[in-house]
């Protein structure tokens, strides 16, 4: 009997340490359908993905997954728990057996006991508002928390992530087994130059005109090589925050911040330059590039509040398993599949070209491919 297996991911860039995973499932699992969740054309930390969703979806089926499926913007640019949330929901309706993640925690025991603690243990919250009562950032109260009741710590991204997707399994009571694989590499270095580094080195070196082709497959080098990733995104991010008299609409503006952002706007050069002077202890880097990102997009409050459930299945492409895999279970499907690109009854989707439109703006123009695209099929 086949197994089913998820992933979730963002492929920004699709690079080695991402096919050492598939091939870690086909090597435990030889005869499986693999099912990526992506996110589509900004990431969890808000920034730009350098691949567009058919170059990553390509390159997904090219490397051994067999069905692509989108993680829309309104949930793939949020807090770990929302990302989560909408990931793990969209992959139960594939009726997955298993989630395969990576994370820097080769203890799933460890990483389950402190997702029930998170869930279950009535101190949790408790502890986690005396410390942001401190003014530190909820990473770190999340942590300092954990640390008091079950004496683990979770500090890395890909933990984080990982604790996020285990209690959205626990909480919905979902019939998904953990697989997880430890990484191979620090997240944190950027300039770790093994066959195995992860995205944000890889951006970074590429920035910096060093050369990529040992870190990624030659398919996703090809596309690389040639790219210019450098983006317009700071330019009309500035402008929107000039023109713009209400910040505080859009999502992750917290009262106090928008003041915060008109003051540093215009003695900041860069967008990075920009995050620093708003960043403080209470506001990591992270949720202000996010904050930036949904400003630029126009996301607002209202938008997320209406679009809180997710509303259809988006597929980007798939290989012939993968098709023979979605006939067999597509009448079991509780939410609609995008048959045609609908942005009159699906709200998410309005959004969602939108953000195609901007993205198309800033960077490479895919807005065509957005509306005329069918799923991209493969051997």
């Amino acid at each position: 009997m086949k197994k089913i297996i998820g992933i979730i991911a963002e492929y920004n860039p699709f690079h080695n340490g991402h096919k050492y995973q598939i091939d870690k499932i086909k090597e435990k699992y030889n005869d499986s359908i693999i099912i990526v969740c992506v996110s589509s054309s900004f990431t969890q930390r808000g920034e730009l993905s350098i691949l567009n969703k058919w170059e990553k979806t390509q390159i997904a089926l090219k490397n051994g997954a067999d069905i692509v499926i989108e993680l829309p913007y309104i949930y793939s640019t949020q807090s770990s728990d929302i990302f989560a949330s909408a990931g793990i929901k969209l992959l139960n309706e594939f009726k997955i057996d298993e989630l395969c993640f990576g994370s820097e925690e080769n203890n799933i025991d460890k990483l389950i006991k402190c997702a029930k603690t998170q869930l279950y243990n009535k101190d949790f919250d408790i502890k986690v508002k005396e410390y942001l009562d401190t003014g530190i950032n909820y990473p770190t109260a999340l942590n300092n928390a954990l640390k008091d009741l079950c004496n683990y710590e979770i500090t890395t991204p890909n933990d984080l992530l990982a604790l996020s997707y285990i209690k959205e399994i626990l909480k919905n009571n979902y019939d998904i087994k953990l697989f997880n694989i430890k990484r191979t590499n620090n997240y944190h270095d950027k300039n770790l130059n093994d066959s195995i580094v992860s995205a944000s080195n890889i951006r970074n070196k590429i920035t910096n005109g060093i050369d990529i082709i040992n870190h990624v497959p030659k398919d996703v080098y090809k596309l690389l090589k040639d790219k210019n990733i450098s983006t317009k995104y700071f330019e009309y991010l500035k402008y929107k925050i000039i023109s713009d008299n209400d910040l505080n609409k859009y999502v992750d503006v917290d009262e106090g911040l928008s003041t915060r952002i008109k003051n540093a706007i215009n003695s900041s050069n860069s967008l990075e330059e920009l995050i620093e002077n708003i960043k403080t202890k209470r506001y990591t880097y992270n949720k202000i590039y996010r904050m930036l990102c949904h400003i630029l997009c126009s996301f607002t409050k209202d938008e997320n509040n209406q679009t809180k459930n997710i509303e259809y299945i988006r597929i980007l492409g798939f290989t012939k398993n993968g098709q023979e895999y979605l006939n067999k279970i597509k009448k079991e499907f509780t939410i609609d599949i995008l048959n045609k690109y609908d942005t009159y009854n699906y709200r998410g989707l309005e959004i969602e070209k939108r953000v195609t439109d901007i993205y198309s703006l800033i960077y490479e123009d895919i807005s065509k491919q957005e509306i005329q695209n069918s799923p991209i099929i493969t051997k």
